[in-house]
This record gives C-alpha cells, sequence and structure tokens, in this order.
C-alpha cells in the first residue's frame, strides 16, 4: 500500500515537472521570437532611415517617382487616407519638379479592383498630365513593386513614395536588389486611425528578411524588360515646366482608414 503511495507521488511530481519543463521551454521560444521581431525590425528601420524624407525642399530629384499602391477606399462611402496622402505626396513631387514620371504600381489583375487604374486617376484629378504616369498592374505586394522595377522597367535609381512607416520596408527590399533608391513620406494617418496598419508593418518587416535572405522569394509576375521610355521633346518639356501641372498643392487627408501596403 506504501509502495503504491509512493509511486502515485512520483508520478505527480514528474507530472509536475514535465509541465514546468514545457513551460520554461515555451517562454524561451516566444522570447526568442520576440528578439527575432525587434531584431528585424531595427534592421530595416536603420539600415534606411537616412534615405527617407518627409520635405518636399530636401529631396534629391530624380527622374522616377514609384508610387505603391493601396486600396482607394476602406469601406463602399469611405475614403482611404493612406491612398489619398500617397497620392497628393507623388503630385506634389512632380508640381515640385522632384520628379519627372511617377510608375504606379499595385494590384491591378481585375478590372473590379485595379490599384493603378484609380491611381491614375486620382493623379490626373491633382493636377498630374497623363502623359507621365506609367502603370504596373503585377505590384502585388510591395516586394513585387520594388523588384519589378529593378528588373522589368530597369531602374537605377527611383524615389519611393508611400507612408512613413511603409518606406523602410520598401528601401530595406530596394537595397537587396541594387536599387538607388530615396523615400519620400506621404502626410502621416493618425495612430487612432491607422494602428492596425502600423502593427501589420512591424510583422511585414519580419516577413522581408525571411522572404530576402532565407526564401528568396521573387516577384509573382516578372515578365519581359519594358522601358519606361519619354520622349526627347518630352523631356524637355518636363525639364522647362515642372511644376505647371496644377494651379493648387493637394491638400493630404490626415483622419480616419486602415489600409496600407501589402
Amino acid at each position: 500500500m506504501l509502495l503504491g503511495q509512493l509511486f502515485v507521488w512520483k508520478g505527480k511530481m514528474s507530472q509536475k515537472k514535465k509541465r514546468s519543463l514545457l513551460f520554461r521551454l515555451a517562454a524561451i521560444f516566444i522570447l526568442l521570437i520576440g528578439l527575432f521581431v525587434l531584431f528585424c525590425n531595427w534592421w530595416v528601420l536603420l539600415s534606411t532611415q537616412s534615405r527617407v524624407y518627409d520635405s518636399i525642399d530636401e529631396v534629391k530629384i530624380n527622374t522616377i517617382g514609384l508610387v505603391l499602391g493601396t486600396s482607394k477606399k476602406v469601406a463602399p462611402d469611405s475614403p482611404n487616407p493612406h491612398f489619398e496622402n500617397r497620392m497628393a505626396a507623388a503630385a506634389e513631387l512632380y508640381q515640385e519638379g522632384k520628379v519627372r514620371v511617377l510608375l504606379v504600381s499595385g494590384d491591378g489583375a481585375s478590372k473590379y479592383y485595379n490599384e493603378p487604374r484609380d491611381m491614375t486617376a486620382k493623379l490626373v484629378g491633382l493636377g498630374v498630365g497623363p502623359q507621365v504616369i506609367r502603370s504596373d498592374n503585377s505590384g502585388l505586394r510591395t516586394l513585387d513593386s520594388i523588384i519589378r522595377a529593378e528588373k522589368v522597367y530597369q531602374l537605377e535609381k527611383v524615389t519611393i513614395i508611400s507612408d512613413g512607416f511603409h518606406v523602410y520596408r520598401a528601401l530595406f527590399i530596394a537595397r537587396h536588389a541594387g536599387l538607388d533608391a530615396i523615400a519620400f513620406s506621404s502626410a502621416p494617418v493618425d495612430l487612432k486611425h491607422s494602428f492596425k496598419a502600423r502593427l501589420r508593418e512591424y510583422l511585414a518587416r519580419v516577413l522581408v528578411v525571411l522572404d530576402l535572405y532565407v526564401f528568396d522569394t521573387q516577384p509573382e509576375i516578372l515578365g519581359e524588360p519594358v522601358a519606361l521610355v519619354v520622349s526627347e521633346s518630352k523631356q524637355e518639356e518636363l525639364k522647362a515646366k515642372p511644376g505647371k501641372a496644377a494651379t493648387k498643392k493637394p491638400a493630404p487627408v490626415k483622419k480616419a482608414g486602415s489600409g496600407t501596403g501589402k
């Protein structure tokens, strides 16, 4: 009887030790994941922050501005402020002569949902001439947009235009792809209405490190090289009148919404 109780007691102690060991292993695993997330975000931010601009006067002049796409609405009757602010920033860069051609890149696979089409329409509405807008309908992710800019559109230098918290990841990809890129941040959407998008970006920075350095992820669609040709006469016209496309600067939207880059 006593011997049986001893075996039961040892069995309970053994289960407690197993549970304690599992708990410790789980805690260490979670800690390691947390440290890896912090490391990836630190790497992405510190390696790119010197190439991010939020002042139009300080931005260097590049021929091509790459506008990263997002949905134009967050609900049927609710414009997406991330979209509005990106387009306003792109139009301002063009009107100030900081870029001469705008490459709008996003998901354009469907006639019902076409980010480059919506971006083009908005930019034209803001006074940008349609003749200086080029569309990349296969920018399904940020990674796709950046790598396609280098491999498909054969760009060597570019100004990336997107949300301030998004451009770091885009520049990180550009650096890995050998693309000489700077970024211009659009007006920020207030934290209350962009919290989810910002939180997703922390995780997206982890994924991009894995995509580039572990999985060697490539764009879903590449295809043949395409030159972003602007005629010599048009180049001279753009040089002479870089800021005459609109009579006034677009006003950025700073409130509401949660959609952002992919």
